[in-house]
């Protein structure tokens, strides 16, 4: 079985390299200051998760520059994620806020769905 669950998880990674989305380009001041609002957001992931892929693929079409961490391969990553987030579970957004507190964000629909609106819905406009 393991040796299956390797082929399986070095082919998502071919299929994932070969067909990767080129990001958006966007004006240099406004790609700064989207970098500086999701600097405080780091994914916790699998390489190989599928999952986890998908939220990658997602960052990378729309260049959100969030710092990936490995919970598999990096001991300190996947104790971080085992006791801020309370389970080893990927992916996993970790959301720090201004006061220093952290929400973990699990399920990779509902991470897509918190960076879409929190990162790339417009702007209202005021009035």
């Amino acid at each position: 079985m393991a040796i299956i669950r390797w082929i399986l998880g070095r082919l998502i990674l071919l299929i994932d390299a070969l067909t990767a989305p080129r990001g958006v380009k966007r004006a240099s001041e406004l790609q700064e200051s989207l970098d500086r609002h999701t600097a405080q957001l780091a994914l916790y992931q699998f390489k190989a998760c599928p999952f986890c892929v998908k939220v990658r693929r997602f960052l990378r079409k729309h260049t959100l520059n969030i710092e990936t961490r490995d919970a598999k391969g990096d001991a300190q990553h996947r104790e971080a994620l085992l006791t801020g987030g309370g389970k080893i579970k990927v992916p996993c957004l970790r959301i720090e806020d201004e006061q220093g507190g952290s929400r973990w964000l699990y399920e990779s629909s509902e991470i897509i769905r918190y960076l879409e609106q929190q990162y790339l819905q417009p702007a209202p406009a005021s009035r």
